[in-house]
């Protein structure tokens, strides 16, 4: 009784944690919305959340587990799916038409993946246990792809020396959310929710550790922008004089005469 009752808890605060990570990017797409432009951002990360949010909602339902063990898995990532709709029409909407077309040769098959492993675990597949070992395997893929997706942002971000494009808060709650998913899953051995967050832990550590080193990086480029446009004005401002100087200099000049 006493572990099923430490599993809710910790179901709870992984519920608690993935609801952060999911509304995270609601800052980056206030952005995106008031600058009427994706810039460089990825749609990636977004589209393959929806894909694991979709097979997690799936598992988590009594079609595949058995009754309700896992409902707090199925109702975290059922907030998920309208989330990452919400960003990715957003994204869509404001992208180029390059990333536009980039962005729905991605949205496309994850749809119709997700739509194929529902239809096979609802008439192919005749036990709980089957359909769990099926849908969780797929759902393992997907969420490993989850998790490494930001690497993406990693990539981006030691190339530019700049965390602009990797905000402290996602992936701090990408990795919280890791780390309770794997501990809910491990107690109720359950390795098709353990598993991918063996990797979104470390993969959430390195984030941090990547955001810890560059910003420092932005920092202090910031100061030698901030010194380079002070420098600018100063030098405008004494070219500015020299007119009222020469102005001020001839009539004395000519006084004197």
């Amino acid at each position: 009784m006493v572990p099923n009752t430490v599993r809710v808890a910790v179901g709870i605060l992984g519920n608690a944690a993935s609801m952060l990570l999911y509304a995270a990017p609601i800052l980056t797409f206030r952005r995106v919305v008031k600058k009427g432009n994706v810039e460089e951002f990825s749609c990636v990360p977004y589209i393959l959340a929806l894909f694991n949010c979709l097979l997690y909602t799936w598992y988590g339902l009594p079609v595949v587990s058995s009754g309700w063990e896992n409902f707090p898995v199925s109702t975290i990532n059922g907030v998920g799916i309208l989330l990452e709709i919400t960003f990715i029409s957003i994204y869509i909407w404001f992208a180029p038409s390059k990333k536009k077309r980039f962005a729905l040769q991605l949205v496309i098959p994850v749809v119709t993946l997700f739509g194929l492993t529902a239809f096979f675990s609802s008439f192919m597949v005749h036990t709980h246990r089957m359909r769990k070992v099926f849908v969780g395997s797929v759902g393992l893929v997907a969420s490993i792809s989850m998790y490494s997706s930001p690497m993406v942002a990693a990539k981006q971000v030691i190339t530019t020396k700049s965390v602009e494009f990797m905000p402290l808060y996602l992936s701090l709650f990408s990795f919280l959310s890791s780390a309770l998913w794997m501990i809910y899953g491990l107690l109720g051995k359950d390795l098709f929710i353990a598993s991918p967050n063996f990797v979104g832990v470390p993969m959430g550590i390195l984030q941090l550790v990547l955001y810890c080193i560059y910003r420092r990086s932005d920092g202090a480029a910031g100061k030698l922008h901030a010194t380079a446009i002070d420098q600018e004005k100063g030098l405008k401002a004494v070219v500015a004089m020299h007119p009222q100087e020469l102005g001020v200099t001839k009539p004395e000049a000519e006084g004197q005469k």
